[in-house]
């Protein structure tokens, strides 16, 4: 088992990916980890953001518990702001159950849930192994226009002309690469 959380939840979103690929969906994951979420899915041009999060601790009451927030610098800790999640998909470890959350069942809320895989009385019983759900999303979701705008400043125009023209050559490649997506 692996021992840090850190590279527990890397090894989460991994088998994730993983399993997104065998449902016929494409994945990417955010460069440098500076993104609000995991995982990358798409199947038709339209990419969902997912926050994966794993769990191997199971309450007295034999729940499994996810805490679904964001560090809120000293503030503590808060929800996932609309817009920046799609789905949360929660990986119970020592059950192998995956449970696909849509943000709307979450929300903004700094949320606890609890889990019992193949319980019929919990809530979340309906999200578990729901892999359809992302499958829809992908197949629903709209294209994404994508608009950005670069202006030269001043420190920019007083570089030597071969630093200028590597900055055109990098944004144009950055707009490129935006427009193939």
């Amino acid at each position: 088992m692996i021992k840090g959380t850190k590279e527990r939840g890397a090894w989460a979103e991994l088998y994730f990916m993983v399993l997104a690929m065998s449902q016929g969906l494409r994945v990417s994951s955010p460069y440098g980890g500076f993104a609000p979420y995991d995982v990358g899915v798409e199947s038709s041009g339209a990419i969902l953001r997912v926050q994966v999060k794993c769990t191997m601790y199971q309450t007295c009451e034999g729940a499994y518990s996810m805490s679904i927030n964001v560090k809120n610098g000293s503030r503590g800790r808060r929800g996932y702001a609309r817009g920046t999640v799609d789905f949360f998909a929660v990986y119970i470890i020592p059950t192998d159950d995956w449970y696909i959350l849509p943000y709307e069942v979450i929300g903004d809320r700094d949320a606890n849930v609890y889990l019992r895989p193949g319980s019929k009385e919990q809530k979340y019983e309906k999200y578990r192994e729901a892999w359809h759900l992302l499958l829809e999303a992908c197949k629903g979701a709209g294209p994404v226009d994508i608009h950005g705008c670069c202006e030269e400043t001043a420190e920019e125009s007083a570089l030597p002309q071969r630093h200028r023209d590597t900055e055109e050559s990098v944004r144009n490649a950055a707009i490129l690469t935006v427009s193939l997506w």
